[in-house]
């Protein structure tokens, strides 16, 4: 079931240029005004992610040696040639990457490294490539018996020249230089430790503005404040302050701490390294606290101490004392509890920390945490005025400047440190529209242009600090255009059939997937756009700084290539391509370039123009053509033999041909909302396929529910039993026999259901018992749904039923169900409920969203005391005869948005709506006339303002005839 009026929660959208030419600018400009080049390398993810893959390929030989089918495959045993090779490199990178985790710490490299870094990726993309080409033939048992015979013969051609291809590699790899050079590991510790220390100390000299150029911390400043100074009897109060790089956290605190510091006995700033000890943190501290020790009671030698005795001199110190301490940019939660001995409990501490990370902002006491998020539009201006015109007396920007100037800012995208810095160097020019037009197309790098390091300096360590599984996870974002919209389902697929991430024992890989992208939130890498009524994510978005940084990083590493149309550029020696622009015409492509994968993201292009780009690429593992306008597909598809990713989703594409069974390695088919009308028999061979989704709205001008169309499945759909996802298929008696057997299933829709099918899907889901996801739907809105056999699996969490349910028999479906607290979301449409089978839902006590779409037929709704505590979602439509709803005192206590749509003969509020301190949002449309004229109070009557003063708590409300 799908519902056509979802209130909307889509963020504002921004205003000025975006445009990409400047982003770049910008940070070459900083690339070539340091003084050292900074290198990050990503080689060591590159070996990573190609030690696992040699890792799988030995064992399909284990396989085939317990199998004995290895001799049979190769008599002159080039096979088992191959296998030797493969080991011994997989060998000598393991070596390696103990040494590439070293140097990926390096701020400051010289040539020779950074040369031999580049070195090692493109062997490691050649081995990568050997090894797919390798495997897949290994693999292969498509054809007859006279097929295979051929085939067998032809390939112990393949053998060999793949055998000394690994060959010519591996002298490659030995001869970049000895091993004793490079492996050694003397010094790199050292050198490590100083530019870490180096990058912190420059870190400390970011943007630190006089009080009058602050703008838009007020509220912060005031929470924060009050809770350092209000209520001395609580002993110990740890306040937290966390955000992006660049955000202002030291900014906000630094003021704070400066305001505040006289106020008590003591008061020390500590900044602390990512790489600290506990032992020289401990004497950092004593050192900051001997600062304001005018007794000389810690004149005391630290140097040879010990963490005991460094200890007892701070506690001993600090008892009965009211003192204020701030740990400033703080990377995990085990610092607090390694120190936190130090510190006396009978003694009035406020501690202040800040941070990037989510998790150590989760220190904070009780509610006493500050999420610094970038600043509004109006702040950010005011911000910009302040430093790019702090020469003038009045900080105006003049009039002829002021689009070129909201350019500037708009780039910025509220960055505190980005603004700051750019306002800086435009103050340092002739205020001209000529001058500002020059450096905002260019950035010249004879500019003085000192004065922006630091955006680049602060966000890079960020980005240095990722392991390197989550930097691959990290890069890949840049493939989505500027300020895109990310959706989390179709990212985690991304970096799954990427070969990104890895099963563990208790986890699959799409829930290893969403912890990688909570880590990338919780960094404050990603912003959180829209979360659904679970809490958890829904789509994110890259910030435009960080986002420019990530692209230049990953041009130098070749990790993937934007082409955005704006020059001629090259997809040369880059395993991924972003195509943003119909011109790929434009492209120039080396002939030893293997792209694994191609994402679209421009509907213009055309299936001639993508036809004749495809022919070179036959290793390609993802190809996501969403939103494009093709409506077939190019035969060049169907012989990419290592495609994992086939992205058709919002496509014009008709018809999938059967040559589909080809791709062998396929694990996601989307076809969502494109124009399918069935699938190939081939489409059951894909044993590797984890998600198929095909579905396609009708297009129709239909009230109230949206019946997407399904697509009946092939009859051998049993055979894929690796699949997490089958939406949307139609109901057949075949069908349902076979769908029992996708015991893996998370996510399953089948629609047309009949009355008498029912029994045999009941008995179906029992068997999925990892499902997550569910929806039913009826073959029309007048049949009779029998689902009282249903069996739900306790992992269940989103529950959407389209049909009729029998009244009577309410009790005895919701009973089936009741006792899941995972259940989340409840979605019923045409469901004929009334006032007594609705009352059945309100043991769902778990519930967060609530969806009745032309399900509701009785006159009243009572919701009484503790109905549905959880519940932050209500959305009622279609009730064609409710004239009354009730909320009790403490019902629906978490609700944040309630829509009341179609619902004619309702005249008055939800009596009770007062009590719902909660609601934010207010929707109303296609309510009687009388209540929407006292809502939008055109008759300005005692009764109209009544009837505001119960909902003036709510921060939005909406109302339509």
């Amino acid at each position: 079931a799908r519902r056509t009026r979802k209130p909307s929660s889509s963020p504002p959208e921004r205003s000025g240029s975006q445009t990409w030419n400047f982003a770049v600018d910008i940070f070459f400009t900083l690339e070539r005004s340091q003084p050292v080049k900074i290198h990050s390398t990503m080689a060591e993810g590159v070996v990573g992610m190609l030690i696992l893959k040699l890792g799988s390929a030995l064992a399909i030989e284990a396989i085939k040696v317990g199998t004995g089918k290895l001799c049979r495959q190769a008599k002159a045993s080039s096979v088992v040639r191959l296998f030797g090779q493969i080991r011994d490199i997989k060998e000598e990178l393991e070596s390696m990457q103990s040494f590439l985790q070293e140097a990926e710490r390096f701020k400051d490299t010289d040539n020779t490294t950074a040369s031999f870094i580049n070195k090692i990726r493109g062997l490691a993309f050649e081995i990568e490539d050997v090894v797919d080409e390798f495997t897949y033939k290994l693999e292969d048992k498509h054809g007859g018996f006279s097929v295979k015979i051929k085939r067998r013969f032809k390939r112990i051609r393949t053998w060999r020249r793949l055998s000394l291809k690994l060959r010519d590699i591996k002298l490659k790899l030995e001869n970049v230089d000895r091993r004793k050079a490079r492996y050694d590991m003397r010094g790199i510790a050292i050198e490590a430790r100083n530019s870490d220390a180096h990058c912190r100390s420059t870190d400390q000299t970011s943007y630190f503005p006089i009080e009058e150029n602050l703008v838009g911390i007020d509220e912060s400043k005031n929470l924060l404040i009050n809770w350092l100074t209000s209520d001395f009897q609580q002993e110990n109060v740890i306040s937290t302050v966390w955000g992006m790089g660049g955000v202002g956290k030291t900014t906000l605190v630094a003021h704070v701490y400066n305001t505040l510091k006289i106020d008590f006995d003591c008061a020390a700033w500590i900044t602390v390294s990512k790489s600290y000890q506990v032992q020289d943190l401990l004497k950092q501290i004593i050192r900051e606290l001997q600062k304001s020790d005018l007794k000389g009671e810690l004149r005391v030698d630290i140097v040879d101490m010990e963490k005991r005795s460094l200890v007892e001199i701070i506690r001993d110190f600090l008892r009965g004392k009211k003192y204020l301490l701030v740990l400033d940019d703080v990377w995990g939660i085990d610092i607090w509890f390694k120190i936190r001995d130090a510190f006396p409990t009978n003694s009035t501490s406020r501690f202040v920390i800040t941070s990037r990370i989510h998790d150590v902002a989760l220190l904070a006491t009780g509610n006493c945490m500050v999420e610094l998020k970038p600043l509004e539009a109006h702040h950010s201006w005011e911000l910009f005025c302040k430093e790019a015109f702090w020469k003038n007396e009045n900080r105006i920007c003049p009039e002829e400047l002021q689009f070129l100037a909201q350019r500037f800012v708009d780039k910025c995208n509220g960055l505190p440190i980005a603004i700051a810095c750019i306002g800086r160097l435009l103050s340092c020019k002739s205020q001209t529209h000529s001058e500002w037009e020059k450096l905002y197309k260019e950035l010249e790098v004879q500019l003085t242009n000192n004065a922006i390091l630091d955006v680049n300096i602060v966000l890079m360590v960020s980005l240095g600090d990722l392991p390197y599984i989550l930097k691959n996870c990290f890069l890949h974002c840049i493939v989505f255009p500027e300020d895109y919209l990310i959706k989390r389902k179709r990212l985690i697929r991304h970096w799954v059939t990427a070969g990104f991430i890895r099963e563990t024992e208790h986890k699959t890989m799409e829930e290893v997937a969403e912890g990688y992208l909570y880590e990338l939130v919780n960094r404050s890498l990603l912003q959180v756009v829209e979360r659904n009524e679970s809490g958890r994510v829904r789509s994110c978005r890259m910030h435009d700084i960080i986002r420019l940084l990530a692209l230049a990083k990953s041009n130098e590493e070749r990790f993937c290539r934007v082409h955005d149309g704006s020059v001629s550029s090259s997809a040369e020696n880059t395993r991924r391509l972003s195509i943003q622009s119909a011109n790929i015409e434009q492209l120039t492509l080396s002939s030893e370039v293997q792209l694994r994968s191609i994402y679209v993201f421009d509907n213009g292009l055309t299936i001639d123009s993508l036809k004749s780009f495809l022919k070179s690429f036959k290793l390609l593992s993802t190809l996501d053509l969403q939103g494009s306008k093709i409506r077939r597909l190019p035969n060049e598809i169907f012989n990419m033999f290592n495609l994992r990713f086939l992205g058709l989703r919002d496509t014009e594409v008709e018809d999938i041909p059967k040559t589909v069974g080809r791709l062998q390695k396929l694990e996601v088919l989307d076809a969502y909302n494109a124009k399918l009308l069935s699938l190939p028999e081939s489409v059951a061979t894909l044993r590797k396929l984890r998600y198929l989704y095909v579905a396609t709205d009708p297009k129709t001008n239909i009230k109230g529910v949206v019946a997407w169309t399904g697509i009946q499945v092939p009859n051998g759909i049993r055979h894929l039993t690796d699949l997490q996802a089958l939406q949307l298929v139609e109901a057949s008696s075949e069908t349902l026999c076979h769908l029992g057997a996708l015991t893996e299933l998370r996510t399953l829709s089948i629609t047309k259901v009949q009355r008498e099918q029912c029994a045999d899907l009941c008995n179906a889901i029992m068997n999925m018992t990892h499902l997550v996801s569910l929806a039913i739907m009826a073959i029309n809105e007048k049949e009779t749904l029998e689902l009282e056999e249903l069996c739900l699996p306790p992992t269940l969490s989103k529950l959407e039923i389209g049909g009729q349910l029998d009244r009577k028999r309410m009790p005895q479906i919701v009973s089936s169900f009741s006792g899941h607290e995972n259940i989340t979301l409840l979605a019923l449409a045409f469901s004929k409920l009334d006032e007594d089978s609705f009352s059945c839902l309100l043991v769902l006590h778990g519930l967060r969203a609530l969806w009745l779409d032309k399900a509701y037929e009785g006159k009243s709704l009572h919701f009484n005391a503790m109905a549905f505590p959880k519940l932050r979602l209500l959305s009622i439509s279609d009730a064609p005869q409710l004239n009354d709803v009730v909320v009790e005192e403490s019902a629906l206590q978490s609700l944040v948005h309630l829509s009341l749509t179609d619902c004619p003969e309702l005249k008055a509020l939800p009596d009770g709506i007062e009590h719902l301190r909660t609601l934010e949002k207010l929707y109303l449309r296609g309510v009687s006339k009388d209540l929407t004229k006292k809502l939008q109070n055109k008759e300005k009557t005692n009764e109209c303002n009544d009837y505001l003063k119960k909902i003036n708590h709510v921060r939005r409300v909406t109302v339509y005839p």
